[in-house]
């Protein structure tokens, strides 16, 4: 009887993991990994100098973006978790969101358009030194997928409205986390290829 009951108990534990798939899991674990290793590839090795080099007085400095990254990262952590999976899911918004997976991703890496951040995670100097930064990047992305990797909640079923995609479920969210690391790495590599650069 103890055996039976032990069953049929795995049985509902392996139902309620069915919350994500094993590949939507994998896949959103991936997306953080690759996108990690990007920025850490084009931030590896820079100076202080080169760290905080303006290309204009009206553009970020590679500090700047990094600094962005992470506190992007913390805050939508923050309202999947503490706001958006404490109210009932809501599978009724399923077909707003349909098909969007791809297509933010894309979007959100296309930097021919431009957004503006808005002022709560706007870079203001945080942290002092690159090693600041980068440790906050890097703790905020390990804690993002110790999240994906445990999470029991439907991440299908709750909802986030973005100010520029919309409706999106946060599982997406979590996809354009990565996607956002992405568009600003290549920010940072915008800004190493400046002729003014600094060279050490």
């Amino acid at each position: 009887m103890k055996i039976m009951l032990l069953v049929i108990a795995m049985l509902l534990a392996s139902m309620a993991d069915q919350t994500l798939s094993p590949a939507e899991r994998e896949h959103a674990v991936a997306e953080l990994e690759s996108s990690q290793k990007a920025f850490l590839e084009a931030t590896n090795g820079l100076s202080e100098g080169q760290w905080n080099f303006k290309p204009a007085p009206d553009r970020w400095s590679i500090a700047e973006c990094a600094e962005h990254i992470g506190v992007t990262e913390t805050l939508v952590l923050n309202l999947i978790t503490e706001k958006a999976l404490k109210g009932p899911g809501e599978p009724e918004k399923r077909a707003l969101v349909q098909g969007k997976d791809t297509a933010l991703m894309t979007a959100a890496v296309d930097r021919s358009t431009k957004f503006k951040a808005p002022e709560a995670i706007q870079p203001t100097r945080r942290w002092a030194t690159s090693g600041e930064i980068t440790k906050n990047v890097l703790e905020n992305r390990a804690r993002t997928i110790e999240f994906i990797h445990g999470t029991q909640e439907d991440l299908r079923d709750h909802f986030m409205d973005h100010p520029v995609f919309k409706t999106l479920d946060t599982y997406q969210w979590i996809l354009l986390t990565s996607a956002h690391m992405r568009r600003h790495t290549a920010q940072i590599l915008e800004v190493k290829a400046d002729p003014n650069f600094p060279k050490h």
